[in-house]
């Protein structure tokens, strides 16, 4: 076993999750709740960069849906996020289960 070949190996799968994690931020993806009345955009690594709310779902005497659909919007996002998150990650490691690197990679 040569440790130099790990080490380089290591350090080349650095790389690429530095890389990959990069590409992340610039993607966009967007979760929506209530039939697409609500929306919230995220990059990702799991950054909300906005949200859109209907007009129609503007009512002050429905604010607590309101407020739970913008919960479900941003839920449905972040599980976006970490499916490419994942699927970009299985790409680099084979599919292998790595310890550790989940944490590393969760939006």
């Amino acid at each position: 076993m040569d440790i130099n070949n790990i080490m380089q190996q290591a350090k080349s799968m650095q790389e690429k999750m530095a890389k990959i994690q990069e590409d992340l931020s610039k993607k966009t993806l967007t979760g929506s709740a209530g039939g697409g009345m609500v929306e919230v955009t995220i990059n990702g690594q799991g950054e909300i960069l906005g949200i859109s709310i209907e007009k129609v779902v503007i009512d002050p005497s429905e604010a607590e849906m309101l407020q739970d659909l913008v919960v479900a919007a941003t839920n449905d996002a972040l599980r976006r996020a970490k499916d490419l998150s994942q699927k970009e990650m299985g790409a680099l490691t084979g599919g292998m289960n790595i310890p550790g690197l989940d944490s590393i990679m969760r939006p």
